[in-house]
């Protein structure tokens, strides 16, 4: 059993403490971190094309990996870490639903669909694609939109983390939300016609 008792305090001591570049830090912060990446990457892998061949575990592991190997990064609170964290899996899958479409001849665009609250892609990798392609236009335009999605839908932080994560007020956070899912769906729905 994992000891989750970390409170966001003392992650952000520890996240600091790493950035020192104190590896027994690092060591106490997996057990701390764990349980909120498997939640993370289980909501990634939900949205995944059934028979993935990636694993929940597996890809905590390699976005772990891939944090553990960020020497330049000085963290500064628990939600710049996920946030990160977030952003890692996200390309970690990306790069995985590239390998797939090039591997099925290209793939195919397909629909993505939106529920009432979020934007959703559903299981096939040419979806998430699609997905990854909009919101880097976003991003184009809107960095700071682009960031609250990913921040939201893909690192699961609320509105208060997000915006202390981006340094901006809730409502801001709130009205850049609304104002991204609805440039999101228009995009969408014109990518699949």
């Amino acid at each position: 059993m994992r000891d989750t008792s970390g409170s966001p305090h003392e992650i952000t001591q520890l996240l600091a403490e790493w950035s020192d570049g104190n590896q027994t830090a690092l060591d106490k912060l997996y057990p701390l971190v764990y349980d909120e990446l498997h939640k993370m990457a289980s909501r990634y892998m939900n949205r995944e094309r059934k028979g993935h061949t990636l694993q929940t575990t597996a890809l905590i592991n390699e976005a772990y990996v891939r944090l553990v190997d960020q020497k330049h990064v000085h963290w500064k609170n628990r939600a710049h870490f996920f946030a990160i964290s977030a952003q890692m899996m996200r390309r970690i899958l990306i790069d995985r639903a590239r390998l797939h479409a090039y591997a099925k001849r290209g793939g195919g665009a397909e629909q993505v669909s939106l529920d009432e609250i979020a934007v959703v892609a559903d299981e096939r990798a040419s979806d998430l694609l699609l997905l990854d392609d909009a919101l880097n236009r976003l991003a184009e335009m809107d960095a700071r939109r682009s960031q609250v999605v990913e921040l939201r839908y893909f690192g699961g932080l609320n509105n208060e983390e997000i915006a202390g994560v981006l340094k901006i007020s809730e409502n801001t956070v709130t009205r850049d939300w609304n104002m991204a899912r609805a440039w999101l769906y228009q995009e969408l729905s014109g990518s699949v016609a």
